[in-house]
């Protein structure tokens, strides 16, 4: 029996040596081997085993051709791969291969003999350099992360020294002391136990378990870590953040790739060790901060030397990311609403440069590269403040700083006169038909004309005057200034809104549009950008981070006329004793913007919802252009937008008159 499958096995491998001499007769050399190369392109391993001369041939067997090639070609990344025939002569073919490898192009020449319709094997047909008895590897040489600085050179993101604490487990007490290091590590037994069976640890190996901060480190050491035996602590390079919280929500943080960050990023140089951008600009410009690894393609001997290089492509470190922020007045806004439910967002609005984007509560990108504990994971994620949730992304109800806005809008259409007096009003409907619904206001100026409905924020002076300008033009107005629309930004702003599309336009909609209320939301960095016409002759600039040419968003969104009258109402606001940002008043400077308290309600009836308060500030002074926006949630009953004016005057002095 055990004859009769000997004598099978012989005879189906001669049948397919035979078939292939058969299927070789008469071809000549040079396209024998290129058959063979194009066989090798489509990774038809056994294929070209068959090709090949047996008594040639270095492997023992089939299967270590195919487990060699494998390993070599896949590992090097091999395709696109060519070749040219240079020479046929005296049965002996000289050719160049060329292929595309994870170091580059590779090419070089060889030369084979052909017999009976077969290659002979030599060892350059594998790769240039190569022989049996040595191995092919691929060395990696890991960029370094390029550094994120604002606009005077601060770094906002750089690498610097963390601290590896790990085990050695030769000096350790068996694991006896595990169940204390998991404590000072806040982490488990089991974490440990399984880092320290890993195959390649040796009594002298230096096992990591966590990466901490250089505070937390001198926290451990005073704790006494470093007084159980085996515990060491090593300095290390890590991307730290060192302004922490301030710019969190900018900036994000890097965190481990996962499972499906490796599938989206095949071929990416990725590894189940590698960090990606997982939030912010880390995220958003992760291509160009990470850089490209480098990579060489070499011939070692049995003891690892290196014995030639095949290809090799230099290592490219990160591109640095240049900001338009200043992390001065950024630190300042953080400082006066960090703790708050906040958005805050300052602009040149003559270029459209980004000086501060902030978002409150905040948390600690540093936590993210040391590696959070379960227990801090959890708390972030409990926080009623939502301290992970990125505000200036978000879209808000406006309130009254819409008002601005609508009075431009029947400026521009000439539905309105800014002079004449609509009679004031604290209670008001268009007519019976809105039934129980009346709009009020809380102060009714006389007379009631553009500029004491400005000041005073009279709600029922831009009611009347929503329904004057008509759906039409109001909606022609809001699609004008990009309301709905995608916001051209480094970073993904949640759109605003001016109608839901579900929504029956009625006048009670549209009179509650005037005054910032109905369906209306706006993002605070589109709101900044809008108020930025106003004092840049009527015309929009597009918002951005990066250091970059400006660009114009919405040309002559306002007419000049326009915007002048706006911003002489806007500066009547804090000039004026009256006015809602009085409070805002610094004598000898002017000054201009808006306040504005948005009620969040189920229902006009409802007593139990809540208020957003807002505040626009600008510089009339075009030496020192800045528009500068901060939205606070939940300030009922702490005084309304009257608090946001408050802390904004104290960054405002800091910034323009320190």
């Amino acid at each position: 029996m055990k004859k009769k499958l000997i004598i099978i096995v012989v005879a189906c491998v001669l049948a397919v040596v035979s078939g292939f001499f058969i299927y070789n007769r008469g071809k000549s050399g040079s396209q024998i081997v290129k058959e063979y190369f194009e066989l090798l392109e489509k990774k038809k391993y056994a294929e070209m085993y068959a090709m090949l001369d047996p008594k040639k041939v270095y492997t023992p067997s089939k299967n270590d051709f195919i487990e060699r090639y494998k390993n070599i070609y896949d590992g090097i990344g091999a395709e696109n791969i060519s070749v040219d025939i240079l020479n046929e002569e005296n049965n002996e073919v000289e050719y160049q291969l060329s292929m595309d490898t994870v170091a580059g192009t590779v090419k070089y020449k060889n030369t084979v003999a052909i017999r009976n319709g077969q290659i002979g094997y030599n060892n350059q047909i594998v790769l240039d350099g190569f022989s049996s008895q040595n191995k092919v590897k691929v060395l990696t040489s890991s960029p370094e992360r390029g550094c994120i600085y604002d606009r005077n050179g601060n770094a906002l993101a750089k690498q610097g020294n963390g601290y590896s604490v790990g085990l050695v487990r030769g000096k350790l007490n068996g694991e006896n002391d595990y169940a204390k290091i998991a404590e000072f590590l806040e982490t488990d037994v089991e974490t440990i136990q399984k880092k320290m069976s890993a195959s390649w640890i040796k009594d002298d190996s230096f096992v990591p378990v966590k990466t901490v901060s250089e505070v937390k480190k001198n926290e451990l050491i005073s704790q006494g870590i470093l007084t159980i035996s085996g515990v060491m602590i090593n300095t290390i390079s890590i991307r730290v953040y060192p302004y922490d919280q301030v710019t969190s929500h900018l900036i994000g943080y890097l965190q481990k790739v996962n499972a499906e960050d490796l599938k989206k990023h095949q071929d990416e140089d990725y590894d189940e060790n590698s960090l990606i951008g997982r939030s912010g600009l880390e995220a958003a410009y992760e291509k160009s901060l990470k850089g490209e690894a480098g990579k060489s393609i070499v011939i070692v001997d049995e003891n690892d030397k290196i014995q030639s290089t095949v290809a090799s492509k230099a290592v490219k470190n990160g591109e640095d990311l240049y900001l338009t922020i200043d992390i001065n007045l950024q630190q300042s806004l953080y400082n006066e609403y960090q703790s708050d439910q906040s958005a805050s967002v300052a602009m040149n609005p003559q270029t459209g440069e980004i000086l501060a984007l902030v978002s409150t509560p905040s948390f600690s990108s540093n936590d993210f590269i040391t590696g959070l504990s379960s227990q801090q994971w959890q708390q972030l994620n409990s926080d009623d403040s939502q301290p992970m949730l990125n505000r200036f992304k978000a879209t808000y109800t406006p309130g009254s700083t819409m008002k601005p806005i609508t009075a431009a809008i029947g400026l521009d259409t000439g539905t309105i006169d800014e002079n004449k007096d609509l009679q004031a009003k604290e209670k008001w409907q268009k007519d019976q038909s809105w039934g129980d619904y009346y709009i009020t206001t809380l102060h009714a100026p006389t007379p009631n004309n553009l500029e004491n409905a400005i000041v005073y924020s009279d709600n029922v002076y831009f009611a009347r005057t929503a329904l004057q300008i008509g759906k039409g033009h109001l909606f022609e107005y809001y699609q004008k200034l990009k309301i709905g629309n995608d916001i051209p930004f480094e970073l993904k702003i949640n759109q605003s809104q001016y109608i839901n599309k579900k929504q029956k336009v009625t006048d009670q909609l549209l009179a509650d549009s005037g005054y910032g209320q109905g369906q209306l939301l706006m993002n605070p960095i589109q709101l900044t950008c809008i108020y930025g016409a106003f004092v840049n002759e009527g015309t929009i600039m597009q918002p951005h981070l990066t250091q970059k040419d400006s660009e114009v968003w919405v040309k002559k969104a306002f007419k000049k006329e326009t915007a002048a009258i706006i911003l002489k109402d806007l500066v009547a606001v804090i000039e004026n004793e009256n006015g809602t940002g009085h409070g805002f008043y610094r004598e000898g400077t002017t000054l201009a913007g808006k306040t504005g308290t948005a009620e969040i309600k189920k229902s006009q009836s409802d007593t139990s919802g809540t208020e957003l308060g807002w505040f626009t500030m600008m510089t009339v002074d075009q030496e020192q252009p800045i528009v500068i926006t901060t939205v606070v949630e939940n300030v009922k009953n702490r005084g309304g937008s009257s608090y946001v004016v408050e802390h904004m005057r104290t960054v405002v002095n800091k910034y323009l008159f320190e």
